[in-house]
């Protein structure tokens, strides 16, 4: 099969051989494709191995003759976002759960969009702890794996009074009212799930809730592996003044 001309963001490439990358890419019309760039080494290759780096939107041309397409030639669309601190991890954790919970060769035009348009709000300094949980929202949803945010498991409205879990398999569940302080301060409030499910900015306070009910859903897709980025962005400094950021 032959891609021409297919936009894409690069997640991730590594060394390969000793002039050679290997790059998975989110594309638009093919999903995720991992792509065999050789000889990409040489001096005579700098443009091509910048438009390869990791957060880069480009458009490339390929082969696909089994598992892996071999590239035929890539350019960049822009400039990548030039970014650093939280906002670095951040990325990096972006491209890291969406080559985790995505496999290759399922189209998500959805998703790619939803990727396109996190990429752009890093690039403009938006909050990050919003920005992060309105991907894990999308991505959630792309892959079918999503939830009515508005709903209780049970199909009752979600009471922004109350708190909640977050059950991978059934959505949102009430906590009991008995529940020890730190648990219920582990749960969701309501409120912060009615604004995920309106896209409206949720209040400060709810943020560090809608992380936690969040990643608890990650968790359980992604296996007992957890994520590099969750290190990462847990060892910034401040981050213990800043619990709604960290990824998942």
């Amino acid at each position: 099969m032959r891609i021409s001309g297919e936009p894409g963001f690069v997640l991730h490439a590594r060394a390969w051989r000793e002039t050679s990358l290997l790059v998975e890419v989110l594309s638009a019309n093919h999903g995720r494709v991992g792509l065999v760039a050789r000889g990409v080494q040489g001096p005579k290759r700098h443009a091509l191995r910048a438009a390869l780096q990791p957060l880069q939107w480009i458009r490339f041309d390929a082969v696909q003759r089994g598992e892996l397409a071999q590239l035929r030639g890539a350019e960049a669309m822009d400039a990548a976002p030039r970014l650093a601190g939280e906002a670095m991890v951040s990325a990096f954790y972006l491209n890291e759960l969406t080559l985790r919970l995505l496999p290759r060769g399922d189209a998500l035009p959805e998703l790619f969009l939803a990727y396109a348009g996190t990429r752009e709000r890093l690039r403009q300094g938006a909050p990050l702890a919003w920005t992060l949980r309105r991907y894990e929202r999308d991505l959630l949803e792309a892959l079918g794996i999503g939830f009515d945010w508005s709903l209780e498991a049970g199909g009752n409205p979600v009471d922004p009074a109350a708190r909640y879990r977050i059950d991978p398999e059934s959505g949102p569940l009430r906590m009991l009212s008995d529940r020890g302080a730190s648990d219920r301060r582990q749960g969701a409030t309501g409120r912060g799930l009615l604004a995920l499910a309106a896209d409206e900015v949720p209040e400060p306070g709810d943020l560090a809730g809608l992380r936690h009910a969040l990643r608890s859903v990650l968790s359980h897709h992604l296996g007992p592996r957890g994520l590099k980025s969750w290190e990462m962005l847990a060892g910034l400094p401040g981050r213990a003044a800043r619990p709604d950021v960290a990824g998942g």
